[in-house]
């Protein structure tokens, strides 16, 4: 089997272990406050990433650390978002609001940075608000029915928004840091915020039952040391639109398997915002050319897309 080959079924496999946990985690909320379980899946999934890197830790410089931690604010706010809006929303759901964050760079790029959305991107964008509002706002209520989204949507919602900018200065510090000092360093310094502002925000409460264990060890091992290995090693041998692609299975596999385990059916109005959602990140993001993104989005942003659950 080729380099590029192993790396497509790597990055798939990388991809598929962060949708379907989507459905494991909120399965294991009904144990575990969310953020406790944010801040002990983190801290096993940092162990383990400074046990495969230690060997590259043992110098670091000053920047390194400076920016890792702000990598690990963001996602410490971002998962913190998304978890705790995993206790009121459907795991799919969950996925496909999170997926948004994809969608969001170029818009945020533009606002922000003053970047240039062509005419492809902007319509992926419009066909992903469109089908974020089909997804998430109920037909029935006043207006336009937004006094009816669900508290869960929302709180994801603000997950992408992190994510997005999250993407963005990933890709920024890629350029002038190297990943086997961000990679485990972002991961502590999420850990660390996670596990002092836990208590803060939250009564943390736990039963160490075996479907929190195990979803402790899937996230912490398989989505994150794993998963963030995988997506290091693999992306260096393929081009920005397969990486896209595959990421895009994401909210796939969690739609699969929250319909096979929990039987959830999102009906026509959201399944038609979630195909709208995934439509629009197609269009997006899928230029043809790795010159074409560089040109619009510039190169500090190409290849940061990273999955999230």
């Amino acid at each position: 089997m080729s380099r590029s080959a192993k790396a497509h079924l790597l990055l798939l496999l990388a991809t598929f272990f962060w949708g379907a946990t989507f459905v494991q985690i909120k399965d294991a909320l009904r144990q575990v406050t969310p953020l406790t379980f944010n801040a002990i899946r983190m801290i096993v999934g940092a162990v383990a990433l400074v046990l495969i890197y230690r060997s590259h830790l043992k110098k670091v410089p000053v920047q390194t650390l400076k920016v890792s931690a702000l990598l690990g604010a963001l996602l410490w706010a971002g998962y913190s978002f998304q978890t705790r809006g995993l206790v009121y929303t459907t795991p799919s759901k969950s996925a496909f609001v999170t997926g948004v964050s994809i969608v969001l760079v170029p818009v945020f790029l533009a606002l922000f940075w003053r970047r240039t959305v062509n005419r492809r991107t902007a319509l992926g964008v419009a066909l992903s608000m469109v089908g974020l509002y089909l997804l998430t706002v109920p037909a029935a209520g006043s207006a336009f029915g937004f006094s009816a989204i669900n508290r869960g949507d929302l709180l994801t919602l603000g997950c992408a928004v992190v994510f997005g900018f999250q993407i963005i200065v990933v890709g920024r510090v890629m350029m002038h840091h190297r990943f086997e000092h961000i990679g485990p360093l972002q991961i502590v310094a999420a850990a660390t915020l996670m596990t002092a502002t836990a208590p803060l925000m939250e009564r943390p409460a736990i039963v160490w039952s075996p479907r929190v264990i195990a979803a402790i060890l899937v996230t912490g091992l398989l989505c994150t040391a794993a998963a963030f290995t995988i997506q290091a090693w693999a992306q260096q041998f393929l081009p920005p639109t397969h990486t896209a692609l595959i990421f895009l299975m994401e909210q796939v596999f969690a739609w699969m398997t929250s319909f096979i385990v929990l039987h959830e059916r999102l009906g026509y109005r959201a399944t038609g915002g979630a195909v709208l959602i995934l439509a629009g990140i197609l269009v997006a993001e899928l230029k043809g050319t790795a010159e074409e993104m560089k040109a619009e989005l510039g190169p500090e942003v190409i290849g940061s897309e990273e999955g999230n659950a």
